[in-house]
């Protein structure tokens, strides 16, 4: 009856040590944005104001987290409406037929301190791709509702050829409209679920 007894403590400890702690977005305090190359002079902005995400893990700094990620391609903003709607069109995202964006984690690796590097597979346009951000992790804090919220700001670029968004016209000088690398720069903050 002993040995019962510890093998059932055992267990449950064991357990309690392994339970996953899930972290879901928090939108309101949160952003998606990117930019790329126009007229290889400058460079546009844009955001995405829809999307969601969680984090799953049972070690305390994160380094077993599985983090999924999804964006809703019709929620693009770049402060042009003409524009939001070509990027939407079938010539580049067809959102349509593909509305949404997905990130799936493969790693969440520490380098040091609060750096982190995070190694996922993006899809985008049907494509899948691997895709590699550097995070930094802001740690956690309680709101003033008594909710714990933790923090991390990560970047990243991609090749949007790599995703089959080709779409390009040419200046007059023959130059690329828009540069191929869009950079992407996340400011996310996630709620612990209750």
């Amino acid at each position: 009856m002993k040995t019962l007894l510890i093998a059932a403590a055992l267990s449950a400890s064991t357990f309690a040590l392994n339970a996953q702690t899930k972290w879901v977005i928090d939108p309101v305090h949160s952003s998606v944005n990117f930019n790329i190359e126009h007229l290889v002079i400058s460079e546009v902005e844009g955001k995405f104001k829809t999307y969601e995400g969680s984090i799953s893990a049972a070690k305390p700094d994160l380094t077993d987290a599985v983090i999924d990620f999804a964006i809703d391609v019709n929620s693009i903003d770049t402060d042009n409406d003409m524009r939001d709607k070509h990027l939407i069109a079938p010539d580049f995202f067809d959102a349509a037929k593909y509305p949404k964006m997905t990130f799936k984690s493969t790693s969440f690796k520490k380098v040091s301190g609060n750096k982190y590097v995070l190694n996922g597979n993006l899809t985008i346009h049907g494509i899948t791709k691997p895709a590699k951000f550097d995070v930094t992790y802001g740690g956690t804090a309680k709101d003033g509702y008594g909710n714990i919220k933790a923090g991390f700001k990560a970047k990243g670029a991609i090749n949007r050829f790599d995703y089959g968004l080709k779409y390009n016209s040419l200046t007059e000088a023959g130059g690329a409209t828009l540069g191929k690398e869009v950079e992407i720069d996340l400011k996310l903050q996630f709620a612990k679920a209750k």
